[in-house]
């Protein structure tokens, strides 16, 4: 009987990497790269003992304790210190999100698009897919795990032994499990692939909270996130396994749940039920606009609030910088500029093209629907392609003004409430606003691939990487300022410190608009995919 629920899951898996080819050994080299350059990054920076005691005086910040996770070994910062207590909760974050992401996309998005139901019609386990998909991505993050491991101890740091290289990289490895089990559960209950990952979203973000407000005041609620067991490991300090044994064993407890829940449920369902629609559609969701922004409604609901408490949060630190700041040799000082004014230019950078992820969710999913073959019946009425990539593209322009908006208020209201003298709205908001031509040409982008190339929209997603890469990493990377300027995010001139530089700000929209209308004449002459 088990072998019959597990048959050809041997197969599956086989089927999955080759499907995944790319996608997981492009994770796995960025994650395992940025780590790796960063612990190097860290040793070039921080060479002193006293450079880095100064460091970790600032560490003992309570805002910085509720973003980076509690300090340990605060006494003598060594590299590995440093390195496991600013890098690996934000890691972790990423391996989170790969995980939910790769088992959403193998589950119940494969489910809803009738892959799982074409897979089930043929010689195959009730319970084999599910168990194929778990299998692969818990094999992605093992490997993951042993990569980072031996390629930190590889990098020959002093402070970065063997066995702490090892449990930094488990630490990695076991939340990737642990949201792949989540995941799991949640592909279960819900109906369709959006509430799948935005359940999944949903408790990774409450797990970054719940540790924040343990690590910042009572430490015994920390434990109650699972960040907080992975940060309770203690890494390269007292090297504790426990709560990595721990988290494997929560794990393995979510993927029996996974595996029952899948056993009993019918095939297209969920535990929990889509509420029923109106009988008749209104006037403006009978249009392509209508059509298109019902569509996207919950998950753009759901990024304004993120990005909005996302702002709220950095905002929160505000009263705090300029001691955060005024010992270490982070920021250049600028004459005439407070550190925190300083501070906003890279924080804006970072809200602008966290803004730009949603604004290119909203336009890449005109090809979503392309590829599951619903195009066709829109453009069988009396819709032309005009009509169809316009909509798109008016609710991606108005999301990418939205987004970068709430971050600022966000940012705003709270820097207001902690500073005392706070800092002007105009100036928060215009920092944020300067960056709307980046994210227009990247949304230009989007439309020239939707337009020419539609098979070709990771890319997209790895030039916004590349970008997140050299414009906020590129300084402590100590990248050539040339790699920063190939992105439009780099083009950007730091308000307030910098001054508005209008000709470019011109030429960047006169070149997301030229490349715009090449992927609207594109997108009207090619033919539809079906």
């Amino acid at each position: 009987m088990a072998r019959q629920i597990y048959n050809q899951t041997g197969t599956l898996s086989r089927f999955i990497l080759r499907r995944d080819r790319i996608r997981i050994p492009v994770w796995l080299l960025s994650i395992c790269a940025v780590t790796l350059a960063v612990a190097h990054a860290f040793t070039d920076l921080y060479s002193s003992k006293q450079e880095r005691q100064t460091i970790a005086e600032t560490m003992k910040n309570p805002a910085m304790t509720a973003m980076v996770g509690k300090g340990y070994g605060l006494e003598n910062y060594t590299s590995g210190a440093m390195m496991a207590h600013q890098m690996l909760l934000f890691t972790a974050l990423t391996v989170g999100l790969m995980s939910i992401l790769l088992v959403a996309r193998h589950t119940r998005a494969d489910e809803e698009d009738g892959r799982i139901e074409l897979i089930r019609s043929l010689p195959t386990g009730r319970l084999s897919n599910l168990n194929s998909t778990i299998i692969v991505v818990c094999g992605t993050n093992v490997l993951l795990a042993l990569v980072t491991g031996f390629g930190l101890y590889a990098l020959g740091i002093e402070s970065m032994d063997l066995e702490g290289s090892l449990l930094y990289g488990a630490a990695l490895g076991a939340t990737g499990i642990l949201f792949t089990a989540i995941t799991a559960i949640f592909a279960q209950l819900s109906e369709n692939s959006r509430g799948t990952i935005g359940l999944s979203f949903a408790v990774l973000g409450l797990s970054y909270l719940v540790r924040a407000i343990g690590d910042a005041g009572n430490e015994t609620l920390s434990w109650f996130s699972p960040l907080g067991w992975v940060l309770g490991a203690e890494v390269y300090v007292n090297n504790y396994w426990w709560p990595i044994l721990l988290t494997i064993g929560v794990s393995l407890i979510f993927i029996l749940l996974a595996f029952y829940l899948n056993a009993i449920r019918d095939l297209g369902s969920g535990f929990l039920r889509s509420r029923p629609g109106r009988k008749y559609a209104s006037v403006f969701l009978q249009s392509p606009l209508g059509l298109t922004l019902r569509l996207q409604r919950t998950g753009l609901i759901a990024w304004s609030i993120g990005l909005f408490i996302l702002g709220a949060s950095y905002g929160s630190v505000f009263g705090d910088l300029d001691s955060f700041f005024e010992n270490i040799d982070i920021l250049t000082p600028v004459e005439g500029f407070s550190l925190t004014e300083q501070f906003i230019t890279m924080l804006m950078s970072i809200m602008a093209m966290l803004s730009t992820i949603p604004a290119l969710m909203a336009m890449l999913k005109l090809i979503g629907e392309e590829k599951k073959n619903r195009t066709e019946h829109l453009l069988s009425r009396a819709v032309s392609r005009t009509q169809l990539m316009g909509s798109s593209f008016l609710v991606s322009f108005v999301v990418a003004f939205v987004m970068p908006s709430l971050a600022a208020i966000g940012l705003w209201s709270a820097a207001s409430a902690v500073m005392d003298d706070g800092i002007a709205f105009g100036t928060l908001y215009g920092a944020a606003m300067v960056y709307l031509p980046a994210i227009w040409i990247m949304i230009g982008i989007a439309v020239l691939v939707a337009g020419v190339a539609p098979k070709l929209t990771g890319l997209i997603w790895l030039y916004l990487t590349y970008s997140f890469v050299v414009v906020y990493l590129g300084g402590l990377l100590q990248f050539p300022k040339w790699l920063g300027k190939l992105s439009p995010f780099g083009q950007i001139p730091k308000l307030p410190v910098e001054d508005m530089d209008f000709p470019k700000a011109f030429m960047l929209t006169i070149i997301a608009i030229v490349i715009t209308v090449i992927g609207f004449i594109g997108y009207n002459k090619r033919d539809i995919e079906g």
